[in-house]
């Protein structure tokens, strides 16, 4: 999901009223920064450590591949399992999957229901990886089995429904609810067909001129009806009075290339898999009734590893010191005043000496040393729509306070969401880029930034004498960091993985026999029918 497709940042072309209540409900994370791919991104929120201590720094688990995130990493669901909650994981893993003890419910969930891959068909819910001869797979289960029931549900609708019942049901365990919803949308599906929607979403969007937008509209709508749908249910089973919610997107969006699905990072430049702020700096919100400040702009510096001790510390779960994390608790910061002072960060955005890329924030300020994809993302990538703009932006407080989740999360405010209040954080959430001073072509130099002056990377400082001293100690603390470094647990793919061998399912390839005999796998072949 891209930076600038929530409307709570401006963008009128598609609206976002549930998201956005979230975020004028509660706080706006103006500075949420992920690992810029999807494995990556995972690890370090599950883990709460930087993925060049898992192995993860270098590209994705794909679904052919017979490695995972390490084993011997303690996990949040782990963590909060251990004290006492039912621990749930609906939807996306991407972790590994060739042995079964690289799976969700081996790693400290009680409970998937989702795919255990990069991503999946929104309504077969079967994948097909982008390398020469691989064959469509089925990828969904109900813990460890299969799972075939309710057949061509829109996805983002079936994760839902799954999120709602696992809520409704909840009070009855008597245990607190650790629920982590980690939609497909919107991800490309398939190469065939990357964006997909329902023809009844489709049709609100027919404002939109290019039809990839309007199917990525629709799609980022389905999932915003999501976010209403699961505070309303939170809601109605009144476990809103103790609850902690947030919303994130993994990392950037992809608006071009491999696996684009039109996604807008503007006005950051750069995409996902890049080291910019438009691969690393991610749209996100938080609600809570214990967060003191709701209604005003977080603008403390976060990482995704920061979540695992933040809501650790906010649970009263006390952490052991063997887990070394590189993730900091920010509890205080973030339930505390509006003012509350920062804390100063360090996060380490990208450490990939396969690709020889270094990506570094301390303070500040922001180093970066060699990109990727030979630097033909490094530059904006979109530019916000003027013209094609939502009919319903003419009323756009109406639609956020109307939408499910404001409903539901009104009866807490401290303050009323008035046109007013929406305005002022408006203006607050908007990234003011400056004038291009010094570009910089990072596949042959080094680029320093002043991201408290220079939010959008324009202005590269490597040459400024007073930044001299800066830039070694950053090149310097990067060295550091590298000599700590695991390597890449990434493996080469088998042929072995294909679901042709395996029932035409993605399966636990490192374990499971081979079929006798070589399937031909399509969108309606086994195991949930056809031949």
């Amino acid at each position: 999901m891209g930076f600038d497709d929530v409307s709570f940042r401006g963008a009128r072309e598609f609206l976002t009223p549930n998201i956005d209540a979230l975020a004028y409900h509660g706080r706006i994370l103006d500075r949420l920064y992920a690992p810029p791919m999807c494995t990556p991104s995972r690890g370090a929120l599950l883990s709460g450590i930087h993925p060049i201590h898992t192995g993860t720094q270098h590209f994705v688990i794909s679904n052919e591949e017979p490695w995972s995130l390490a084993l011997n990493t303690t996990l949040m669901p782990e963590i909060f399992r251990d004290a006492g909650y039912s621990t749930n994981l609906v939807g996306k893993w991407h972790l590994g999957f060739a042995r079964p003890e690289y799976t969700p419910t081996h790693r400290g969930f009680d409970y998937h229901y989702g795919y255990w891959g990069a991503f999946i068909d929104y309504f077969s819910r079967r994948a097909q990886m982008p390398m020469a001869n691989y064959s469509m797979g089925f990828d969904f289960r109900r813990n460890m089995e299969t799972e075939c029931a309710d057949r061509d549900v829109y996805v983002t609708d079936l994760l839902t429904n799954e999120a709602e019942r696992l809520i409704r049901e909840q009070p009855a365990k008597q245990k607190p609810l650790f629920l982590m919803l980690s939609h497909l949308a919107p991800h490309t599906a398939n190469p065939k067909e990357p964006l997909q929607a329902p023809e009844d979403e489709l049709r609100k969007f027919t404002h939109i001129k290019d039809p990839n937008r309007r199917k990525y509209a629709a799609m980022v709508s389905r999932l915003d009806q999501s976010v209403g749908r699961i505070i309303s249910t939170l809601a109605s089973t009144e476990q809103l009075e103790n609850s902690i919610v947030i919303f994130y997107s993994d990392n950037g969006g992809p608006s071009v290339g491999m696996f684009s699905n039109t996604g807008s990072n503007w006005p950051l430049k750069g995409q996902k898999n890049t080291p910019w702020e438009g691969g690393v700096r991610v749209a996100g919100a938080i609600w809570s009734p214990l967060l003191e400040a709701c209604g005003y702009l977080f603008t403390q510096p976060i990482y995704v590893g920061d979540f695992l001790p933040t809501l650790a510390h906010a649970a009263g779960i006390e952490l052991s010191e063997s887990l070394k994390l590189d993730g900091i608790d920010l509890w205080p910061q973030l339930s505390g005043t509006k003012d509350a002072v920062h804390v100063p960060r360090e996060i380490l955005h990208n450490l990939d000496d396969v690709w020889h890329v270094s990506s570094l924030m301390l303070g500040q300020w922001k180093y970066v040393n060699g990109t990727t994809s030979s630097g033909q993302y490094d530059n904006v990538l979109t530019y916000r729509e003027l013209d094609d703009l939502d009919p319903r932006q003419r009323r756009y407080v109406v639609e956020v306070r109307n939408s499910p989740a404001s409903k539901a999360l009104s009866r807490f405010d401290r303050q009323r969401l008035t046109q007013s209040r929406v305005n002022i954080l408006l203006r607050s959430a908007t990234v003011r880029c400056g004038d291009l001073q010094r570009g910089c072509n990072a596949l042959l130099e080094e680029c320093l930034y002043d991201l408290s002056e220079d939010p959008c990377e324009q202005n590269n400082l490597a040459y400024s004498e007073p930044h001299s001293e800066v830039l070694s100690a950053l090149r310097q603390r990067v060295h550091q960091l590298r000599s700590g470094a695991l390597a890449p647990g990434n493996r080469p793919r088998v042929s072995y993985s294909d679901p042709s061998f395996h029932k035409c399912t993605w399966d636990s390839f490192e374990m499971k026999k081979l079929g006798k005999v070589r399937l031909e796998c399509e969108y309606q072949d086994l195991p949930c029918g056809g031949r």
